[in-house]
């Protein structure tokens, strides 16, 4: 168990990407290895675990259900439920989370663990969460929630990012006990670290401490590297602090190397380790270690080689989300407002403005179906914006749970696609109904809901594309009207097709709500093709061409070319520089 430590910017959490294969910025130089072996990338998302320092949990879930949720997507297939359900119980009570065991994770909105509702401490539990100043349950329990979804799959190496950050004493020596226990199941621990307590500092094995970037030691912790620091030079008529009997020894360290780097001597440190007999140590034992682990494990080997970074088939993923995602949205009623209410209040104001309008072909009336069909098919598009919150907010747990192994984009994307589009298809039927015979339309509904149902779908991957584009919520919800807005001039209702000037002429083809306009236009008027405005038949009078299936059938391409705009977008947009 090594602790990396160094004043605040010295590299600590840099470092700790490197070795994770996490850092996405920059520029990586030198070597890694993992049992004298460099390993693949799928190697470390597979069998080693990280812990934020920003906890990343699914808020819907349980404290069981997110690890028994990780559990199914992190262990083998072929290992049966009680197995697993075994495994989290274990963690459960190796991390003091039983009384946490049935308590919502929570947001800032609804409380969970993280907003004090039950404590984790029977002997100590309040109405509103436990008070008591040392027990810090609110970030204990998320933080050994944390660790937890980290160690379902026994990692290899655990990697933890200030594991102590916001936790008072007593919590902090609390959590760095836990973490101490896994080291005797064989796990390696590595973890940044701040300021620990004197408890907590002596229960690392080593230390490496860190200057602007560069090693100023490495080596045991505790009396070994108070002499070390005492023994450095210093300029002349100056004085090392002396180190109280009791007092935090990592603390002075950082003090002390932390003063020298203020005043620009941080560098003296660097060159006194590189030139000191503890690095021809280090260096010597690391060599040694290289040459005994040349004949590496032929099952060790294997793990360092693995090609895939998930567990589980792509199908089991996909059930596994549903089963614990989806299936809690769809009761959570923040999650459904957004995608039904605004759905349900256009449909009705339809429904009494344009009442039994449909079947009345006069001319003066002709403009009012053709407005009220375009309404139709531009208000999904418009109602994406619903979505990009699923994308954009989720994105630190995206991130984490795909370094994390638990499962591809491609699978992520698809169980999104079908949370919203079987919600979807539900919301339509009912809200097409209701316009359709309401408003006394003409053609079949069949075509009227498919349209409206691939219009939202269209809307959907649209949303997602512009949300994972996007580096935050506000250039997402201002790029993704902006479009649709320019989608409204092209559609042909607003400006006929023969009217377009010719340098913006190609544009409508790009325009997937002028297919739908278009389907429903055929769908109305394709059985009264007598039925004249200006002269014309109203189909001819705004370019409508091809048949109401056709168009349907063109309008379906866009959701495919939008789907696929998204996957590339979650697999290759990284807005989290680490």
């Amino acid at each position: 168990m090594s602790a990396l430590m160094g004043p605040s910017g010295s590299g600590k959490t840099t470092l700790l990407d490197v070795l994770a294969g996490r850092k996405t910025a920059g520029k990586t130089q030198g070597t890694i290895l993992f049992a004298g072996v460099k390993p693949s990338s799928m190697f470390l998302r597979r069998y080693t675990g990280y812990v934020e320092q920003f906890d990343t949990l699914v808020d819907v879930l349980t404290v069981e259900e997110m690890l028994l949720y990780t559990a199914q997507l992190k262990r083998p297939l072929r290992e049966d439920h009680a197995s697993k359900s075994a495994a989290v119980d274990t963690l459960i009570h190796d991390l003091g989370l039983e009384g946490c065991r049935n308590t919502l994770i929570g947001n800032s909105m609804n409380r969970g663990i993280s907003g004090g509702q039950a404590c984790c401490h029977s002997s100590h539990s309040l109405k509103n969460g436990c008070l008591h100043p040392k027990h810090g349950c609110g970030m204990w329990r998320a933080k050994r929630t944390n660790i937890g979804i980290a160690m379902i799959t026994n990692p290899r190496v655990l990697f933890l990012d200030e594991p102590t950050s916001g936790l008072d004493s007593y919590t902090s020596n609390e959590v760095m006990t836990v973490v101490k226990q896994l080291v005797k199941s064989g796990i390696t621990v590595c973890a940044t670290i701040h300021s620990p307590t004197p408890y907590a500092f002596r229960l690392f094995d080593r230390m490496m401490l860190l200057l602007r970037g560069r090693v100023v030691y490495f080596g045991p912790r505790g009396n070994e590297a108070v002499e070390y620091f005492k023994a450095a030079p210093l300029p002349e008529g100056q004085m090392m602090t002396s180190l109280a009997e009791g007092a935090n020894e990592a603390e002075w360290i950082v003090d002390i190397t932390t003063q020298a780097d203020r005043q620009q001597r941080g560098g003296m440190f660097a060159d006194m380790y590189e030139a000191s007999a503890l690095k021809a140590a280090n260096d010597e034992e690391l060599d040694g270690m290289l040459k005994q682990n040349s004949s590496v494990n032929p099952a060790t080997l294997k793990e360092l080689s693995v090609k895939r970074a998930t567990v589980t088939p792509f199908w089991w993923a996909l059930w596994i989300m549903f089963r614990f995602r989806t299936a809690k949205n769809y009761k959570n009623g923040a999650f459904l407002g957004p995608r039904v209410g605004d759905k349900m209040i256009f449909s009705l104001l339809i429904f009494t403005l344009y009442f039994a309008i449909g079947k009345n072909f006069n001319p003066d009336n002709l403009i009012n179906i053709s407005a009220v069909l375009f309404m139709w098919s531009t208000l999904p598009a418009f109602g994406a914006a619903a979505y990009i919150p699923a994308i954009v907010l989720e994105r630190p747990l995206f991130t984490r749970e795909r370094n994390d192994g638990l499962y591809r984009v491609i699978t992520y994307l698809v169980s999104k696609m079908l949370e919203e589009l079987i919600l979807a298809f539900v919301a339509s039927l009912i809200f097409s109904c209701i316009v359709f015979y309401g408003v006394r339309l003409q053609g079949e509904w069949v075509l009227f809901w498919l349209v409206y149902l691939v219009t939202l779908s269209c809307g959907i991957v649209l949303a997602y594309t512009v949300a994972a584009c996007a580096p935050n919520m506000d250039v997402a919800n201002a790029a993704l009207p902006a479009y649709v807005v320019t989608l409204l001039f092209f559609a042909g209702f607003l400006l006929r097709s023969d009217s377009m000037p010719r340098y913006w002429f190609w544009y409508q083809y790009l325009d997937f709500i002028r297919y739908g306009w278009h389907a429903q236009m055929g769908n109305q008027f394709e059985g009264n093709r007598d039925v004249l405005l200006n002269g014309k038949p109203i189909l001819e009078f705004y370019d409508i061409n091809y048949s109401k299936w056709a168009n349907l059938g063109f309008e379906s391409i866009f959701f495919l070319g939008f789907f696929v705009l998204a996957w590339l977008a979650l697999s290759f947009c990284k807005h989290s520089r680490r």
